[in-house]
């Protein structure tokens, strides 16, 4: 395979990571699912609790991703596009290193909403934002000369790509959310994870500029 061949390959890989690392975060809602699990006294509720999550998570990276599915259709500002979502990564990953408060609305969302939660978590927190330049070098380019018809289909293999991306990653987020809440659920108790759990909200806000980053990096060598 040649480079270019890798290139989705190694993004897809971001994707699945990405969702991975969202997972095993608390602050995507793991230990609302143990809790539910711990309060009932059952797996199964642990189980029913990650649904909700999940759809969530889902539906967030969903509203964020679209619009970008079009706008990719604009073929003479593709690397404008590019260049400005990794730059506003960025710049949200400099505000969450800045300002670690959670913002005052996920308080007003009581803990047994937990898709609303989970949805508000993950734009608030910039879980959403993270995939958008992963997204952008998996989309079809637009070519000038391209017709209606074409620039259409563009759109439409775009928008799908999105759902794809969505669901992959929100898959491999859940999953890995899921075995950290059972492992807990099965042998820790929330106790102990609210004692020994480091805080990830540094790691989270690098992690948001690093991704930014290197998107930028390829943006501007295109």
């Amino acid at each position: 395979m040649s480079a270019a061949d890798w290139t989705p390959a190694w993004l897809w890989v971001a994707v699945i990571a990405s969702g991975l690392y969202h997972g095993i975060n608390p602050g995507m809602g793991w230990p609302l699912a143990v809790s539910a699990g711990l309060m009932q006294r059952s797996s199964r509720a642990l189980a029913a609790a990650l649904g909700p999550l999940a759809i969530g998570h889902l539906l967030a990276i969903l509203l964020v991703l679209l619009p970008f599915a079009l706008l990719v259709a604009l073929a003479e500002w593709q690397r404008a596009i590019r260049i400005g979502a990794s730059l506003l990564v960025i710049a949200f990953g400099i505000y969450r290193l800045v300002d670690r408060r959670h913002p005052k609305a996920l308080t007003r969302i009581p803990p047994t909403q937990l898709g609303l939660w989970s949805f508000a978590v993950a734009i608030a927190h910039g879980a959403a934002l993270m995939l958008v330049p992963i997204y952008l070098g998996l989309c079809q380019g637009a070519d000038p000369a391209q017709g209606h018809v074409a620039a259409s289909a563009l759109i439409n293999a775009n928008l799908t790509m999105a759902v794809l991306v969505s669901i992959v990653h929100a898959g491999a987020m859940i999953a890995a959310g899921g075995c950290v809440a059972w492992l807990v659920y099965r042998y820790l108790g929330l106790k102990f994870v609210s004692q020994s759990w480091f805080n990830l909200d540094t790691v989270w806000a690098v992690s948001l500029m690093l991704v930014g980053a290197v998107a930028l990096a390829f943006g501007i060598a295109e």
